[in-house]
Protein backbone atom coordinates (compact mmCIF):
# COMPACT_ATOMS: atom_id res chain seq x y z
CA UNK A 1 0.00 0.00 0.00
CA UNK A 2 3.00 1.89 0.90
CA UNK A 3 4.26 1.52 -2.89
CA UNK A 4 0.73 2.09 -4.31
CA UNK A 5 0.92 5.41 -2.40
CA UNK A 6 3.97 6.56 -4.11
CA UNK A 7 3.50 5.05 -7.74
CA UNK A 8 -0.24 4.97 -8.30
CA UNK A 9 -1.98 8.33 -6.46
CA UNK A 10 0.49 10.74 -8.15
CA UNK A 11 -0.78 10.23 -11.47
CA UNK A 12 -4.47 9.02 -11.04
CA UNK A 13 -5.62 12.03 -12.28
CA UNK A 14 -3.88 11.31 -15.41
CA UNK A 15 -5.58 8.16 -15.86
CA UNK A 16 -8.45 7.21 -18.20
CA UNK A 17 -11.85 7.18 -16.26
CA UNK A 18 -14.26 4.51 -16.51
CA UNK A 19 -17.57 2.90 -15.13
CA UNK A 20 -16.24 -0.52 -14.75
CA UNK A 21 -17.60 -3.91 -13.53
CA UNK A 22 -14.42 -4.50 -10.94
CA UNK A 23 -14.85 -7.58 -9.61
CA UNK A 24 -14.21 -9.74 -12.64
CA UNK A 25 -13.70 -12.88 -10.69
CA UNK A 26 -14.28 -16.89 -11.40
CA UNK A 27 -17.63 -16.50 -9.53
CA UNK A 28 -18.57 -13.35 -11.49
CA UNK A 29 -17.88 -14.76 -14.71
CA UNK A 30 -20.58 -17.05 -16.87
CA UNK A 31 -19.47 -19.57 -19.39
CA UNK A 32 -21.19 -22.13 -21.68
CA UNK A 33 -18.33 -24.12 -23.71
CA UNK A 34 -15.46 -21.75 -23.34
CA UNK A 35 -17.48 -18.93 -23.86
CA UNK A 36 -18.42 -15.82 -22.02
CA UNK A 37 -22.13 -15.73 -22.10
CA UNK A 38 -22.34 -12.84 -19.04
CA UNK A 39 -21.44 -11.18 -15.73
CA UNK A 40 -23.50 -11.04 -13.07
CA UNK A 41 -22.90 -9.42 -9.55
CA UNK A 42 -22.97 -5.63 -10.76
CA UNK A 43 -22.96 -4.39 -6.89
CA UNK A 44 -18.97 -3.36 -7.78
CA UNK A 45 -19.63 -1.55 -10.44
CA UNK A 46 -17.75 1.87 -10.06
CA UNK A 47 -16.53 5.16 -11.93
CA UNK A 48 -12.72 4.70 -11.44
CA UNK A 49 -9.44 4.53 -13.48
CA UNK A 50 -9.70 2.21 -16.39
CA UNK A 51 -6.69 0.12 -15.74
CA UNK A 52 -8.17 -0.81 -12.80
CA UNK A 53 -10.78 -3.36 -14.21
CA UNK A 54 -7.82 -4.97 -16.35
CA UNK A 55 -5.53 -4.94 -13.07
CA UNK A 56 -8.51 -7.07 -11.17
CA UNK A 57 -9.29 -9.62 -13.62
CA UNK A 58 -5.41 -10.10 -14.32
CA UNK A 59 -5.26 -10.84 -10.13
CA UNK A 60 -8.21 -13.20 -10.52
CA UNK A 61 -7.05 -15.06 -13.45
CA UNK A 62 -3.03 -16.36 -11.36
CA UNK A 63 -3.85 -15.88 -7.85
CA UNK A 64 -3.88 -19.53 -7.61
CA UNK A 65 -1.41 -20.13 -9.91
CA UNK A 66 2.48 -20.67 -9.78
CA UNK A 67 3.45 -19.14 -12.82
CA UNK A 68 1.68 -15.67 -13.04
CA UNK A 69 3.00 -14.42 -16.12
CA UNK A 70 1.53 -17.65 -18.43
CA UNK A 71 -1.80 -15.94 -17.45
CA UNK A 72 -1.23 -12.60 -17.19
CA UNK A 73 0.68 -11.91 -20.57
CA UNK A 74 -2.42 -13.86 -22.90
CA UNK A 75 -4.77 -11.80 -20.69
CA UNK A 76 -3.00 -8.12 -21.35
CA UNK A 77 -2.45 -8.86 -25.19
CA UNK A 78 -6.36 -9.62 -25.84
CA UNK A 79 -7.14 -6.48 -23.97
CA UNK A 80 -4.92 -4.61 -25.34
CA UNK A 81 -6.06 -5.71 -28.77
CA UNK A 82 -9.48 -4.38 -27.64
CA UNK A 83 -8.68 -1.47 -25.80
CA UNK A 84 -5.18 0.07 -26.34
CA UNK A 85 -3.27 0.56 -23.24
CA UNK A 86 -1.16 3.89 -22.36
CA UNK A 87 2.39 3.31 -21.07
CA UNK A 88 1.74 5.04 -17.47
CA UNK A 89 -1.25 2.71 -17.08
CA UNK A 90 1.27 -0.21 -17.83
CA UNK A 91 3.76 1.16 -15.33
CA UNK A 92 1.25 0.74 -12.33
CA UNK A 93 -0.36 -2.53 -13.15
CA UNK A 94 2.18 -4.63 -10.82
CA UNK A 95 0.66 -2.04 -7.88
CA UNK A 96 -2.43 -1.90 -8.47
CA UNK A 97 -2.36 -6.38 -8.72
CA UNK A 98 -0.65 -5.63 -4.73
CA UNK A 99 -3.14 -3.21 -3.61
CA UNK A 100 -5.98 -5.56 -4.65
CA UNK A 101 -4.33 -8.46 -2.65
CA UNK A 102 -3.81 -6.20 0.13
CA UNK A 103 -7.70 -5.09 0.08
CA UNK A 104 -8.74 -9.03 -0.09
CA UNK A 105 -6.53 -9.99 2.68
CA UNK A 106 -7.74 -7.79 4.88
CA UNK A 107 -11.45 -8.56 3.65
CA UNK A 108 -10.55 -11.95 4.65
CA UNK A 109 -9.09 -10.74 8.22
CA UNK A 110 -12.12 -8.52 8.50
CA UNK A 111 -14.83 -11.05 7.77
CA UNK A 112 -13.63 -13.89 10.10
CA UNK A 113 -13.93 -11.21 12.75
CA UNK A 114 -17.33 -10.13 12.21
CA UNK A 115 -19.07 -12.73 9.86
CA UNK A 116 -17.24 -15.80 10.55
CA UNK A 117 -19.71 -18.27 9.27
CA UNK A 118 -18.98 -16.69 5.45
CA UNK A 119 -16.79 -19.04 4.22
CA UNK A 120 -17.10 -17.14 0.32
CA UNK A 121 -14.99 -14.00 2.26
CA UNK A 122 -12.13 -15.46 2.94
CA UNK A 123 -12.13 -18.32 -0.12
CA UNK A 124 -9.20 -16.84 -1.54
CA UNK A 125 -7.20 -15.60 1.60
CA UNK A 126 -4.50 -18.10 1.34
CA UNK A 127 -3.76 -17.61 -2.62
CA UNK A 128 -4.12 -14.12 -1.93
CA UNK A 129 -1.36 -14.47 0.69
CA UNK A 130 0.77 -16.51 -1.51
CA UNK A 131 0.75 -13.81 -4.41
CA UNK A 132 1.29 -11.31 -2.33
CA UNK A 133 4.71 -13.05 -1.40
CA UNK A 134 6.00 -14.04 -4.79
CA UNK A 135 4.88 -10.82 -6.39
CA UNK A 136 7.91 -9.59 -3.54
CA UNK A 137 10.10 -11.65 -5.77
CA UNK A 138 9.41 -10.30 -8.99
CA UNK A 139 11.44 -6.77 -9.81
CA UNK A 140 8.42 -4.30 -10.61
CA UNK A 141 10.66 -3.58 -13.55
CA UNK A 142 10.94 -7.06 -14.98
CA UNK A 143 7.05 -6.99 -14.68
CA UNK A 144 6.39 -3.88 -16.76
CA UNK A 145 8.95 -4.95 -19.05
CA UNK A 146 7.26 -8.12 -19.76
CA UNK A 147 3.78 -6.37 -20.72
CA UNK A 148 5.80 -3.79 -22.79
CA UNK A 149 7.18 -6.76 -24.68
CA UNK A 150 4.12 -8.51 -25.28
CA UNK A 151 2.17 -5.83 -26.72
CA UNK A 152 4.88 -4.59 -28.97
CA UNK A 153 6.32 -1.22 -26.72
CA UNK A 154 10.04 -0.62 -26.72
CA UNK A 155 11.40 -1.31 -23.25
CA UNK A 156 12.83 1.72 -21.79
CA UNK A 157 16.20 2.41 -22.31
CA UNK A 158 18.96 1.70 -19.30
CA UNK A 159 22.14 2.39 -19.07
CA UNK A 160 24.85 -0.34 -18.73
CA UNK A 161 27.34 -1.34 -15.24
CA UNK A 162 29.92 0.79 -17.29
CA UNK A 163 28.18 3.44 -17.85
CA UNK A 164 26.78 4.28 -14.45
CA UNK A 165 30.03 3.37 -12.72
CA UNK A 166 32.12 5.58 -14.87
CA UNK A 167 28.90 8.37 -14.17
CA UNK A 168 29.90 7.55 -9.85
CA UNK A 169 33.86 7.68 -10.69
CA UNK A 170 32.98 11.27 -12.36
CA UNK A 171 32.43 13.02 -8.73
CA UNK A 172 33.44 10.58 -6.09
CA UNK A 173 36.88 8.67 -5.69
CA UNK A 174 37.77 5.08 -6.50
CA UNK A 175 38.59 4.44 -2.87
CA UNK A 176 34.99 4.47 -2.04
CA UNK A 177 34.63 0.53 -2.89
CA UNK A 178 32.02 -1.37 -4.78
CA UNK A 179 30.82 -4.72 -4.34
CA UNK A 180 31.68 -7.26 -7.13
CA UNK A 181 34.10 -6.68 -10.33
CA UNK A 182 30.70 -6.33 -12.06
CA UNK A 183 28.65 -4.05 -9.72
CA UNK A 184 24.70 -3.76 -9.52
CA UNK A 185 22.75 -0.91 -10.16
CA UNK A 186 19.81 -1.46 -7.54
CA UNK A 187 16.73 0.67 -8.31
CA UNK A 188 14.62 -0.78 -5.13
CA UNK A 189 14.13 -3.02 -2.31
CA UNK A 190 11.72 -4.56 -0.65
CA UNK A 191 12.14 -6.62 3.07
CA UNK A 192 14.50 -9.22 2.06
CA UNK A 193 14.55 -8.46 -2.14
CA UNK A 194 16.62 -5.68 -4.07
CA UNK A 195 15.89 -4.75 -7.74
CA UNK A 196 18.23 -3.87 -9.75
CA UNK A 197 17.46 -1.64 -13.04
CA UNK A 198 17.43 -4.52 -15.58
CA UNK A 199 14.43 -6.15 -13.39
CA UNK A 200 16.87 -8.52 -11.78
CA UNK A 201 15.42 -9.80 -8.25
CA UNK A 202 18.50 -10.43 -5.57
CA UNK A 203 17.66 -12.10 -2.14
CA UNK A 204 19.59 -9.89 0.31
CA UNK A 205 21.50 -12.66 2.58
CA UNK A 206 23.83 -10.21 3.55
CA UNK A 207 22.88 -6.61 3.72
CA UNK A 208 22.28 -6.54 8.61
CA UNK A 209 21.76 -2.47 7.94
CA UNK A 210 17.88 -2.42 7.05
CA UNK A 211 17.25 -4.81 9.93
CA UNK A 212 13.76 -5.28 9.67
CA UNK A 213 13.38 -5.56 6.37
CA UNK A 214 14.38 -2.81 3.44
CA UNK A 215 11.94 -0.42 2.77
CA UNK A 216 9.40 -1.33 6.07
CA UNK A 217 6.19 0.53 5.31
CA UNK A 218 5.95 1.03 8.96
CA UNK A 219 9.44 3.09 9.69
CA UNK A 220 9.12 4.44 6.15
CA UNK A 221 6.02 6.35 7.53
CA UNK A 222 7.13 6.80 10.87
CA UNK A 223 9.87 8.89 9.25
CA UNK A 224 7.88 10.54 6.80
CA UNK A 225 5.41 11.34 9.29
CA UNK A 226 7.58 12.87 11.66
CA UNK A 227 9.29 14.81 8.77
CA UNK A 228 6.22 16.49 8.14
CA UNK A 229 6.08 17.57 11.46
CA UNK A 230 9.53 18.61 13.32
CA UNK A 231 12.88 18.16 12.72
CA UNK A 232 15.31 20.23 13.87
CA UNK A 233 18.76 20.00 16.02
CA UNK A 234 18.74 18.75 19.03
CA UNK A 235 18.81 21.45 21.82
CA UNK A 236 15.07 22.06 21.19
CA UNK A 237 12.70 19.54 23.82
CA UNK A 238 10.69 17.30 22.02
CA UNK A 239 8.44 14.18 23.57
CA UNK A 240 9.94 11.60 21.11
CA UNK A 241 13.39 12.24 22.42
CA UNK A 242 12.67 10.90 26.25
CA UNK A 243 10.04 8.30 24.27
CA UNK A 244 12.25 6.30 22.24
CA UNK A 245 15.35 6.53 24.95
CA UNK A 246 12.60 5.01 27.28
CA UNK A 247 12.12 2.22 24.99
CA UNK A 248 15.44 1.66 24.15
CA UNK A 249 16.52 1.75 27.59
CA UNK A 250 14.21 -0.98 28.51
CA UNK A 251 15.85 -3.50 26.38
CA UNK A 252 19.89 -2.99 28.50
CA UNK A 253 20.33 -3.69 31.80
CA UNK A 254 19.41 -1.57 34.53
CA UNK A 255 22.94 0.00 35.38
CA UNK A 256 22.86 1.40 31.68
CA UNK A 257 21.10 4.41 31.73
CA UNK A 258 22.11 6.91 29.79
CA UNK A 259 22.38 7.43 26.41
CA UNK A 260 24.34 9.46 23.59
CA UNK A 261 22.81 9.72 20.86
CA UNK A 262 24.90 10.25 17.32
CA UNK A 263 24.94 9.57 13.69
CA UNK A 264 26.59 6.52 13.31
CA UNK A 265 28.32 3.68 14.93
CA UNK A 266 32.05 4.91 14.23
CA UNK A 267 31.08 8.13 15.49
CA UNK A 268 29.39 6.51 18.25
CA UNK A 269 33.02 4.26 19.18
CA UNK A 270 34.67 7.22 18.83
CA UNK A 271 33.00 9.12 21.24
CA UNK A 272 32.94 5.66 23.37
CA UNK A 273 36.86 6.09 23.78
CA UNK A 274 36.70 9.79 24.23
CA UNK A 275 34.24 9.20 27.86
CA UNK A 276 36.15 6.20 28.64
CA UNK A 277 39.65 8.20 28.75
CA UNK A 278 38.26 11.59 30.05
CA UNK A 279 36.59 8.83 33.11
CA UNK A 280 40.04 6.82 34.03
CA UNK A 281 42.24 9.74 33.03
CA UNK A 282 43.88 6.98 31.24
CA UNK A 283 45.19 6.92 27.34
CA UNK A 284 45.39 2.99 26.96
CA UNK A 285 42.90 1.10 24.87
CA UNK A 286 43.06 -2.70 24.48
CA UNK A 287 41.76 -4.08 21.11
CA UNK A 288 41.13 -7.34 19.84
CA UNK A 289 42.76 -9.21 17.03
CA UNK A 290 40.70 -8.25 13.62
CA UNK A 291 38.13 -5.67 15.52
CA UNK A 292 36.44 -3.06 13.54
CA UNK A 293 35.26 -0.01 15.07
CA UNK A 294 34.65 2.99 12.64
CA UNK A 295 35.95 5.11 10.04
CA UNK A 296 37.05 7.80 12.55
CA UNK A 297 40.65 8.38 12.78
CA UNK A 298 40.27 7.02 16.90
CA UNK A 299 38.24 4.21 14.84
CA UNK A 300 41.00 3.63 13.18
CA UNK A 301 43.28 3.68 15.80
CA UNK A 302 41.44 0.94 17.80
CA UNK A 303 40.81 -1.50 14.78
CA UNK A 304 43.33 -4.03 14.22
CA UNK A 305 41.05 -4.58 10.91
CA UNK A 306 42.51 -1.12 10.06
CA UNK A 307 45.89 -0.56 11.41
CA UNK A 308 47.09 -3.78 10.63
CA UNK A 309 46.43 -3.75 6.93
CA UNK A 310 49.18 -3.70 4.52
CA UNK A 311 48.11 0.25 4.06
CA UNK A 312 47.20 0.81 7.22
CA UNK A 313 49.03 3.51 9.82
CA UNK A 314 50.05 0.97 12.27
CA UNK A 315 49.73 0.20 15.49
CA UNK A 316 49.78 3.24 17.75
CA UNK A 317 51.82 3.90 21.13
CA UNK A 318 48.44 3.82 23.35
CA UNK A 319 47.07 0.81 21.51
CA UNK A 320 47.28 -3.17 23.53
CA UNK A 321 46.27 -5.53 21.12
CA UNK A 322 45.28 -8.84 22.59
CA UNK A 323 44.41 -12.47 20.08
CA UNK A 324 41.56 -13.29 18.65
CA UNK A 325 40.21 -15.91 21.22
CA UNK A 326 39.15 -17.95 17.65
CA UNK A 327 37.54 -21.62 18.98
CA UNK A 328 38.16 -23.35 15.45
CA UNK A 329 41.42 -22.49 14.18
CA UNK A 330 43.39 -20.53 16.61
CA UNK A 331 46.02 -20.99 19.25
CA UNK A 332 43.69 -23.21 21.85
CA UNK A 333 40.76 -25.65 20.69
CA UNK A 334 38.36 -27.50 22.55
CA UNK A 335 35.78 -26.85 24.97
CA UNK A 336 38.05 -24.75 27.48
CA UNK A 337 39.80 -22.65 25.02
CA UNK A 338 37.89 -20.06 26.08
CA UNK A 339 39.79 -19.55 29.64
CA UNK A 340 43.38 -20.58 28.12
CA UNK A 341 42.43 -17.26 26.19
CA UNK A 342 41.43 -15.80 29.10
CA UNK A 343 44.67 -16.46 30.87
CA UNK A 344 46.84 -14.93 28.11
CA UNK A 345 44.78 -11.45 27.84
CA UNK A 346 44.83 -11.12 31.45
CA UNK A 347 48.99 -11.72 31.69
CA UNK A 348 49.08 -8.50 29.19
CA UNK A 349 46.58 -6.67 31.08
CA UNK A 350 48.93 -7.41 34.22
CA UNK A 351 52.13 -6.31 32.08
CA UNK A 352 50.80 -3.47 30.97
CA UNK A 353 53.13 -0.97 31.72
CA UNK A 354 50.56 1.61 31.93
CA UNK A 355 47.03 0.93 32.97
CA UNK A 356 44.60 0.60 30.66
CA UNK A 357 41.08 2.98 30.17
CA UNK A 358 38.91 0.67 28.05
CA UNK A 359 38.99 -3.04 26.83
CA UNK A 360 36.68 -2.85 23.36
CA UNK A 361 35.46 -6.09 21.44
CA UNK A 362 32.75 -7.28 19.23
CA UNK A 363 30.94 -10.17 20.50
CA UNK A 364 31.25 -11.48 17.24
CA UNK A 365 34.02 -10.78 15.36
CA UNK A 366 32.94 -9.95 12.47
CA UNK A 367 36.09 -8.69 9.99
CA UNK A 368 37.47 -11.94 11.66
CA UNK A 369 35.52 -13.82 9.52
CA UNK A 370 32.24 -13.97 11.93
CA UNK A 371 34.22 -15.70 15.22
CA UNK A 372 32.07 -15.55 18.17
CA UNK A 373 34.42 -14.92 21.27
CA UNK A 374 35.45 -18.08 22.60
CA UNK A 375 32.84 -19.17 25.46
CA UNK A 376 34.17 -18.26 28.99
CA UNK A 377 36.37 -16.13 27.56
CA UNK A 378 35.34 -12.41 28.45
CA UNK A 379 33.91 -12.50 31.68
CA UNK A 380 37.82 -13.24 33.31
CA UNK A 381 38.52 -10.57 31.20
CA UNK A 382 36.03 -8.00 32.03
CA UNK A 383 36.97 -8.73 35.28
CA UNK A 384 40.69 -7.93 34.96
CA UNK A 385 40.05 -4.72 33.38
CA UNK A 386 37.37 -4.05 36.25
CA UNK A 387 39.87 -4.83 38.47
CA UNK A 388 42.48 -2.60 37.23
CA UNK A 389 40.25 0.70 37.21
CA UNK A 390 39.26 0.22 33.31
CA UNK A 391 35.96 0.14 31.59
CA UNK A 392 34.66 -2.55 29.20
CA UNK A 393 33.08 -1.65 25.94
CA UNK A 394 30.75 -3.86 23.78
CA UNK A 395 30.66 -2.98 20.14
CA UNK A 396 26.84 -4.22 19.06
CA UNK A 397 26.59 -2.11 16.18
CA UNK A 398 26.54 -5.47 14.43
CA UNK A 399 24.98 -7.61 17.00
CA UNK A 400 22.65 -6.31 18.08
CA UNK A 401 18.90 -5.63 18.19
CA UNK A 402 17.94 -9.29 18.40
CA UNK A 403 19.75 -10.79 15.46
CA UNK A 404 21.62 -13.25 17.65
CA UNK A 405 18.13 -14.94 18.00
CA UNK A 406 18.21 -16.16 21.87
CA UNK A 407 19.58 -12.46 23.16
CA UNK A 408 18.93 -9.20 22.26
CA UNK A 409 22.31 -7.92 22.79
CA UNK A 410 25.54 -10.15 21.71
CA UNK A 411 27.35 -9.68 25.36
CA UNK A 412 24.16 -11.27 26.78
CA UNK A 413 25.85 -14.98 25.61
CA UNK A 414 28.63 -14.22 27.77
CA UNK A 415 27.02 -13.56 30.78
CA UNK A 416 28.82 -9.78 31.79
CA UNK A 417 27.22 -6.71 32.17
CA UNK A 418 29.52 -4.25 29.96
CA UNK A 419 30.32 -0.43 31.28
CA UNK A 420 29.30 1.22 27.51
CA UNK A 421 27.38 -0.50 24.73
CA UNK A 422 27.65 1.13 21.25
CA UNK A 423 25.04 0.82 18.81
CA UNK A 424 24.78 1.83 15.04
CA UNK A 425 24.00 0.09 11.61
CA UNK A 426 20.50 -1.55 12.41
CA UNK A 427 18.84 0.91 15.07
CA UNK A 428 17.54 3.19 12.10
CA UNK A 429 16.74 0.23 9.79
CA UNK A 430 19.27 2.35 6.79
CA UNK A 431 18.84 5.49 8.37
CA UNK A 432 21.76 7.28 9.81
CA UNK A 433 21.93 6.75 13.56
CA UNK A 434 24.27 5.36 16.49
CA UNK A 435 24.57 5.85 20.13
CA UNK A 436 26.94 4.81 23.30
CA UNK A 437 24.85 3.91 26.27
CA UNK A 438 26.97 3.73 29.49
CA UNK A 439 25.94 4.38 33.09
CA UNK A 440 25.62 7.63 35.30
CA UNK A 441 28.95 7.24 36.60
CA UNK A 442 30.73 7.63 33.53
CA UNK A 443 27.94 9.89 32.07
CA UNK A 444 28.79 12.57 34.96
CA UNK A 445 32.24 12.00 34.73
CA UNK A 446 31.84 13.08 31.06
CA UNK A 447 30.00 16.11 32.16
CA UNK A 448 32.98 17.84 33.84
CA UNK A 449 34.81 18.15 30.22
CA UNK A 450 33.77 20.45 26.99
CA UNK A 451 30.11 20.51 26.28
CA UNK A 452 29.03 17.42 24.13
CA UNK A 453 26.59 18.52 21.21
CA UNK A 454 25.25 16.50 18.04
CA UNK A 455 23.61 18.70 15.23
CA UNK A 456 21.46 15.30 14.51
CA UNK A 457 22.18 12.75 16.91
CA UNK A 458 18.92 11.90 18.48
CA UNK A 459 17.16 14.64 16.00
CA UNK A 460 13.36 14.12 16.03
CA UNK A 461 13.02 12.13 12.73
CA UNK A 462 15.61 9.81 14.34
CA UNK A 463 13.98 9.24 17.24
CA UNK A 464 10.80 8.61 15.41
CA UNK A 465 12.50 5.93 13.15
CA UNK A 466 14.53 4.17 15.43
CA UNK A 467 11.10 3.57 17.90
CA UNK A 468 9.20 2.19 15.03
CA UNK A 469 12.09 -0.15 14.22
CA UNK A 470 11.89 -1.12 17.95
CA UNK A 471 8.12 -1.65 17.92
CA UNK A 472 8.45 -3.44 14.92
CA UNK A 473 10.55 -6.42 16.31
CA UNK A 474 8.46 -6.79 18.68
CA UNK A 475 5.27 -6.56 16.44
CA UNK A 476 6.33 -8.62 14.22
CA UNK A 477 8.69 -11.13 16.64
CA UNK A 478 11.26 -10.76 14.55
CA UNK A 479 14.00 -11.41 17.59
CA UNK A 480 12.01 -14.95 17.45
CA UNK A 481 12.47 -14.97 13.49
CA UNK A 482 15.77 -14.86 14.26
CA UNK A 483 16.25 -17.38 16.36
CA UNK A 484 13.90 -20.19 14.49
CA UNK A 485 15.10 -19.12 11.13
CA UNK A 486 18.78 -18.92 12.12
CA UNK A 487 19.29 -22.31 13.87
CA UNK A 488 17.03 -23.95 10.77
CA UNK A 489 19.75 -22.48 8.46
CA UNK A 490 22.63 -22.87 10.65
CA UNK A 491 21.77 -26.85 10.70
CA UNK A 492 21.46 -26.43 6.62
CA UNK A 493 25.01 -25.62 6.52
CA UNK A 494 26.05 -28.16 9.06
CA UNK A 495 24.73 -30.71 7.19
CA UNK A 496 26.33 -29.18 3.99
CA UNK A 497 29.74 -29.22 6.05
CA UNK A 498 29.11 -33.02 6.44
CA UNK A 499 28.82 -33.61 2.87
CA UNK A 500 31.46 -30.96 1.87
CA UNK A 501 34.78 -31.23 3.04
CA UNK A 502 35.60 -27.71 1.86
CA UNK A 503 33.55 -26.36 4.76
CA UNK A 504 35.62 -26.11 7.39
CA UNK A 505 33.79 -24.48 10.08
CA UNK A 506 30.02 -23.19 10.70
CA UNK A 507 29.73 -20.74 13.55
CA UNK A 508 27.67 -17.88 14.25
CA UNK A 509 24.25 -17.45 16.47
CA UNK A 510 21.12 -16.43 14.16
CA UNK A 511 20.64 -14.80 11.24
CA UNK A 512 24.23 -13.94 11.72
CA UNK A 513 26.68 -16.55 10.08
CA UNK A 514 29.86 -17.24 9.42
CA UNK A 515 31.37 -20.36 6.73
CA UNK A 516 34.66 -20.98 6.15
CA UNK A 517 36.21 -22.38 3.36
CA UNK A 518 39.51 -24.59 3.83
CA UNK A 519 41.28 -26.55 1.31
CA UNK A 520 42.65 -30.04 1.25
CA UNK A 521 45.40 -29.11 3.69
CA UNK A 522 43.08 -27.23 5.42
CA UNK A 523 44.44 -24.09 4.46
CA UNK A 524 42.06 -20.89 4.08
CA UNK A 525 40.46 -20.99 0.45
CA UNK A 526 40.15 -17.72 -1.06
CA UNK A 527 39.69 -19.03 -4.34
CA UNK A 528 36.53 -20.93 -3.32
CA UNK A 529 35.18 -18.50 -1.39
CA UNK A 530 35.56 -15.42 -4.31
CA UNK A 531 34.14 -18.03 -6.72
CA UNK A 532 30.71 -18.92 -4.11
CA UNK A 533 30.26 -15.49 -3.43
CA UNK A 534 29.85 -14.29 -7.61
CA UNK A 535 28.56 -17.65 -8.30
CA UNK A 536 25.72 -16.64 -6.00
CA UNK A 537 25.27 -12.86 -7.34
CA UNK A 538 24.66 -14.50 -10.69
CA UNK A 539 22.24 -16.52 -9.46
CA UNK A 540 20.85 -13.08 -7.68
CA UNK A 541 21.53 -14.20 -4.22
CA UNK A 542 24.07 -11.82 -2.45
CA UNK A 543 26.29 -12.73 0.59
CA UNK A 544 29.24 -11.07 0.82
CA UNK A 545 32.97 -12.59 2.17
CA UNK A 546 35.64 -11.39 5.22
CA UNK A 547 38.26 -13.11 7.28
CA UNK A 548 42.17 -12.37 7.26
CA UNK A 549 41.86 -13.76 3.66
CA UNK A 550 38.56 -13.35 2.59
CA UNK A 551 37.65 -16.80 2.89
CA UNK A 552 34.60 -17.13 5.10
CA UNK A 553 31.28 -16.89 3.45
CA UNK A 554 28.94 -14.31 5.43
CA UNK A 555 25.70 -14.41 5.83
CA UNK A 556 23.57 -11.73 8.02
CA UNK A 557 20.07 -11.26 6.13
CA UNK A 558 17.41 -8.38 7.16
CA UNK A 559 15.28 -10.23 10.31
CA UNK A 560 12.55 -11.11 7.85
CA UNK A 561 14.36 -13.65 6.19
CA UNK A 562 12.61 -17.08 6.11
CA UNK A 563 13.01 -20.76 6.23
CA UNK A 564 12.78 -21.22 1.85
CA UNK A 565 15.01 -18.14 2.14
CA UNK A 566 17.47 -20.06 4.09
CA UNK A 567 17.22 -23.39 2.37
CA UNK A 568 17.39 -21.53 -1.07
CA UNK A 569 20.69 -20.16 -0.23
CA UNK A 570 22.03 -22.89 1.09
CA UNK A 571 21.29 -25.27 -1.71
CA UNK A 572 22.77 -22.83 -4.14
CA UNK A 573 26.06 -23.09 -1.96
CA UNK A 574 25.70 -26.93 -2.64
CA UNK A 575 25.75 -26.77 -6.34
CA UNK A 576 28.23 -24.31 -6.24
CA UNK A 577 30.35 -26.38 -4.38
CA UNK A 578 29.64 -29.74 -6.16
CA UNK A 579 30.61 -28.30 -9.67
CA UNK A 580 33.97 -26.43 -8.23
Amino acid sequence: MLQFEQKVIPISSELRMNYIHSDANEWNVLLNENEVTGLIDFGDMVYSPLINELATALTYICYDKESYFECILPLVSAYHKIVPLEKKEISIIYYLIAAKLCISVCQSAHAKNHDPENIYASSSEANAWKMLHKLLEINPIAFEDAIRKEIGFERKKKESEEQKLSERHKYLSKILSVSYNKPIPMEKAAFQYMYDSYGNTYLDAYNNIPHVGHSHPIVVEAGQRQMAQLNTNTRYLYDILPEYASKLLSKLPSKLNKIFFVNSGSEANDLAIRMAKMHTGRQKIMVLEHGYHGHTQTGIDISDYKFNNPKGQGQKEFILKTGLPNAYNGKYRGHDCGSKYAKDTINEIDSSEKNIAAFICEPIVGCGGQVPLAKGYLKPVYDAIHRQGGICISDEVQTGFGRLGDVFWGFEEHNVVPDMVVIGKPMGNGHPMGAVITSEEISNSFEKGVEFFSSFGGNPVSCAIGKSVLEVIESENLQENARVCGNYYKSLFEELKNKHAVIGDVRGSGLFLGIELIDEFEKPNTILAQHIKNELRKNYILVSTDGPFDSVIKTKPPLVFNRENALRVVEEIDGIITSF
